[in-house]
């Protein structure tokens, strides 16, 4: 396999995470300016988002093609979440 064949999926999966960091940076505005504990609240928040696509959806059946696009929609925000507040540490030196 070759490399660019084996980082395709890679490749998708930061090309949304990126697309979602600037559509929370729209929607937001500049956030590097939260304290740390605030960072961990909105996370804390994207990872109950998660909790509960996945308590509706994977607790007795198994999930339809739109509960794994809501899941992956959550853990690409999750990601896009954690890149802003690593962004926020760099920024801060």
């Amino acid at each position: 396999m070759s490399g660019g064949l084996q980082f395709a999926g890679l490749r998708r999966v930061l090309a949304d995470i990126a697309d979602e960091r600037a559509r929370q940076e729209e929607k937001w505005g500049d956030q590097s300016g939260h304290p740390y504990l605030l960072w961990n609240a909105i996370l804390g928040e994207e990872v109950g988002e998660v909790s509960r696509v996945l308590l509706e959806h994977w607790n007795t059946h198994l999930p339809d093609t739109s509960a794994a696009n809501q899941l992956r929609a959550e853990l690409v925000q999750i990601a896009a979440v954690a890149v802003a507040w690593v962004e926020t540490i760099d920024k801060r030196g």
